[in-house]
């Protein structure tokens, strides 16, 4: 691969306003001595590019707004002053390493055939080499596999604790890998589509109906009896939230043991009622888990120790050219998990 190429404009995936998502012709990314350019192979289309769609971009955000941060590809060109890259790496990016500014309001987007990677050259953790056994798909999908781990060691779970995920997304199905990953055995799966909870099911859940009319006996059933002031309660230790539902998240704290531990994941676009009476009888500890401040290079070992294989959560693949069709089927969520993006076709 040549380290430069003509400059002629390249397309970008931008939002302009709610619900407005363009493919738009822009200049093509020059990097500074301490940036890299990377000709972007795969980028997935994560929950978070949808919310930005439906917000019409994030406050503080250049306008349009460039999508895209969950991606790998091959390093195109390197600052005078970046000594650990060089050009035709294989490599996976970090979008919060550094600060670059990727996927959020600094104004760079990875849905793109050349994305800049700028002060590479200041965080050696920012941009990885992708191992030459894995595949791009398995770079793009390190960012959302962070997230769940990160969620998994927010929690404090041990081998032997019962754990509950609510949600089967993409998120939902990291954290179910990262609990095995992590040594637990005993995991339930809750969702409401077929086909997600028969992927939960595959990679080493128990799936569970979210609108079974008792879901608390079914975790009892699964995870043992526990008692809240003499009324039985499921034994589970360790619950994740990962919906963005409000209801959901409710129902859960109604249902947990004494001392439980529940994380939450998903986003809420609205405010939740927490009822502190409850929280106080059942003793819960709360925690909250955002994006993956120390998890990303983790994660790449896992992936290419083989002891995490995201391969499953790939539902869906399209070419950039292709992308209003990708972005509609990554908002069905009863059809779609993981759409990737090929940024080179």
């Amino acid at each position: 691969m040549s380290a430069h190429r003509d400059r002629e404009p390249v397309p970008q995936v931008r939002v302009h306003g709610v619900d407005d998502v363009r493919v738009d012709r822009v200049d093509a990314p020059r990097p500074g001595p301490r940036d890299v350019v990377v000709e972007v192979a795969q980028c997935g289309i994560c929950g978070t590019d949808l919310s930005y769609v439906a917000m019409g971009g994030l406050p503080g955000a250049p306008s349009p707004m460039p999508l895209g941060h969950e991606f790998a590809g091959v390093v195109a060109e390197v600052g005078g002053e970046v000594r650990h890259l060089a050009v035709g790496d294989r490599v996976v990016v970090n979008p919060e390493g550094n600060a670059n500014g990727i996927g959020g309001v600094g104004g760079v987007g990875a849905f793109t055939p050349r994305v800049l990677v700028r002060g590479a050259a200041d965080d050696a953790d920012a941009v990885l080499r992708l191992p030459d056994h894995l595949s791009f798909e398995h770079g793009a999908l390190v960012e959302p596999m962070s997230v769940g781990l990160h969620a998994v060691h927010q929690s404090k779970v041990r081998p032997g604790d019962a754990a509950v995920v609510f949600g089967a997304g993409t998120i939902g199905l990291a954290i179910v890998l990262g609990l095995r990953a992590s040594g637990v055995e005993r995991i339930a799966s809750v969702d409401l589509a077929p086909e997600r909870l028969a992927l939960a099911e595959r990679l080493g859940a128990v799936p569970v109906r979210g609108d079974a009319p008792d879901l608390a006996a079914r975790l009892r059933e699964l995870h043992g009896d526990a008692s809240v002031m003499g009324a039985p309660a499921p034994a589970t230790d360790v619950w994740f939230e990962a919906t963005g539902a409000g209801p959901v998240f409710e129902r859960m704290l109604r249902m947990t043991r004494v001392g439980a531990r529940i994380v939450v994941v998903g986003v809420h676009k609205a405010p939740v009622r927490l009822d502190l009476v409850n929280m106080l009888i059942r003793e819960q500890e709360i925690v909250a888990s955002i994006a993956y401040p120390r998890e990303f290079p983790e994660v790449l070992g896992l992936i290419a120790s083989g002891a995490l294989d995201p391969m499953p959560l790939v539902t869906h693949r399209f070419g950039l050219s292709q992308f209003d069709e990708a972005f509609a089927t990554a908002r069905d969520a009863s059809r779609a998990v993981k759409v990737l993006v090929d940024c080179q076709r």
